[in-house]
């Protein structure tokens, strides 16, 4: 039996905007728009009346911005958000969203009112229909630090490398609000996210870490309690050599990887610490890391998986363990203590 088409409602203050939304998206004979929202006040009105399984929400509105809506929504009962945005005007407002529960995020072209808007219809259609079986997880306070003696003396894991997708900055948010600041090991992480956000990411999530938080650049040496981001649209690799450690920019010609590449940090720092790697798979569709999990199972390092509990979609995690890769699951708020276990 076909399933009903996903109900979406179009926020946005611009009218030109709003019309091509609706025009992209009912192309689609998966997706029926209900109506159209100028503002927040308007959308949350629409909402309560249309009950649509996704709003599509932009987030400089006037009267109540989309931040206002995020906050407004009921805990039972909402739609799952897809914030569409520029990251060149707003990307610290798209993190915020994305850490206080939106579901994903997809960048306008432009700021301007032109057919360059079209463009992002194919990647509106496919984010909006997988938000429509999409979990939804409100941001929560944070769980606590372990304990200082939950810290291995002696560990054999040189470099842990994360990876994550859909709902992957509120994860990361919960995941590193609770590690300890003296972690033994460096971190790099590769999250699928539009070029633009990650700077601003990396700073929210640092200001809410005892770990040191940043965007990636090329050919940053990394050393313990130092978490790297890779940069939105950029992959990065693991690279050592006899006196330092450090991330790499690395290009490639294959237009099908996700950008950053799960596979191609985890193969690289398998090539490079074998034995010495902790891979981590969070939230996510698709099954990006799946390959690079082989990479470091087969060098003798060790996986973990998110459980699908507090996945906002059991797609990449859900890959890894029915490949029987992983060494155990867990929830994102006990993943700290799972890292600190398997170290």
């Amino acid at each position: 039996m076909r399933r009903p088409a996903v109900r979406v409602l179009v926020v946005d203050d611009s009218a030109f905007v709003r019309k091509v939304l609706r025009q992209v998206l009912n192309a689609s004979s998966s997706i029926d728009v209900v109506d159209t929202a100028m503002d927040g006040l308007d959308a949350l009105e629409k909402i309560a009346r249309y009950k649509p399984d996704v709003v599509t929400l932009d987030l400089v509105m006037p009267n109540l911005d989309g931040l206002g809506v995020l906050a407004s929504l009921p805990r039972e009962g909402a739609p799952r958000v897809i914030v569409v945005s520029s990251a060149e005007a707003d990307s610290n407002l798209g993190v915020r969203a994305l850490q206080e529960g939106a579901t994903d995020l997809v960048e306008k072209p432009t700021a301007l009112a032109t057919d360059r808007l079209f463009g992002l219809a194919d990647e509106l259609v496919r984010k909006v229909l997988a938000a429509a079986e999409a979990k939804i997880h409100r941001a929560e306070p944070p769980p606590a630090p372990p304990a200082p003696g939950a810290i291995p003396a002696l560990s054999r894991t040189r470099v842990v490398v994360i990876g994550a997708s859909t709902g992957g900055p509120l994860a990361l948010t919960r995941l590193f609000a609770a590690m300890p600041a003296e972690f033994p090991a460096p971190i790099v992480v590769a999250l699928h996210i539009p070029p633009g956000y990650t700077e601003s990411l990396a700073r929210r999530l640092d200001d809410a870490s005892a770990l040191s938080i940043v965007e990636a650049s090329d050919d940053l040496p990394l050393r313990p309690g130092l978490v790297v981001l890779a940069r939105g649209g950029t992959h990065i690799e693991v690279r050592r050599d006899l006196t330092r450690a450090s991330v790499r920019f690395v290009a490639t010609a294959d237009s099908s990887l996700y950008c950053p590449s799960v596979d191609l940090l985890f193969a690289s720092a398998a090539a490079e610490f074998g034995p010495g790697v902790l891979g981590v798979v969070l939230t996510g569709m698709g099954d990006d890391g799946l390959e690079g999990s082989r990479a470091i199972r087969a060098a003798g390092g060790r996986i973990l998986a998110e459980a699908e509990s507090s996945c906002v979609v059991y797609g990449m995690p859900r890959r890894v363990l029915e490949a029987g890769l992983a060494a155990a699951a867990a929830p994102i708020d006990q993943m700290p203590a799972a890292i600190l276990r398997h170290l």
